[in-house]
């Protein structure tokens, strides 16, 4: 396994699931334009101020191997600690789980909207057609906010029931959306992002 070429997406990272530094640069030259294309197509804009990343093993793959890559890491337990940072963000089957930025380019004016927007994580949503909103688990294993401001970075997991699993893979359509007092937001999610994030459904 360990020479292989491709991006191999088995259902589970693993060290000897990966590709080598070596192995990694070559494809690396080939591919980045569909991994770039692959996360713009799985990224939802909410508002002017954030956007969602639904993440996926091939996105997580991605992150993993760059992270290797950034690092030059190559021996079996830092790789194994990458994949343990990384590989949480890969939907399970039943859920979609995603990073979600707070974007202000001006640092001042994100210091203030950020003081603003403390617990914005918890009021984001997905709702399937037909179905009750589902409310996002936040940073389960991160402490991303304080007293005065939340982070800017948050990971979220949408857990779905099988009925609202069904009902996207029969082509049911879905919001995402905040209801946030400061950030009151929704938007459909297209049709080409919602068939791709059909896919991480079983």
């Amino acid at each position: 396994m360990k020479g292989n070429h491709a991006m191999q997406l088995t259902g589970k990272i693993t060290p000897d699931s990966l590709m080598t530094l070596e192995a990694y640069a070559k494809w690396r030259k080939v591919h980045k334009p569909d991994i770039v294309a692959h996360r713009k197509l799985r990224t939802v804009r909410l508002g002017e101020h954030i956007s969602v990343q639904f993440e996926s093993e091939l996105s997580m793959r991605y992150q993993i191997q760059e992270m290797l890559r950034i690092e030059k890491i190559f021996e079996e337990e830092g790789i194994q600690d990458e994949i343990d940072a990384y590989a949480p963000l890969v939907p399970d089957g039943s859920n979609w789980k995603a990073t979600m930025m707070l974007e202000y380019p001006d640092i001042h004016e994100r210091r203030r909207e950020l003081a603003k927007l403390i617990g914005v994580e918890d009021r984001m949503f997905v709702e399937v057609e037909g179905h009750d909103r589902v409310y996002a688990i936040a940073d389960e294993d991160l402490d991303r906010e304080t007293e005065e401001k939340t982070s800017a970075v948050h990971f979220m997991r949408f857990e779905l029931t099988p009925a609202m699993c069904a009902a996207v893979k029969a082509g049911a359509a879905v919001k995402l959306g905040c209801d946030h007092t400061h950030y009151p937001s929704h938007v459909q999610i297209s049709p080409e992002t919602l068939a791709s994030l059909a896919g991480d459904l079983k």
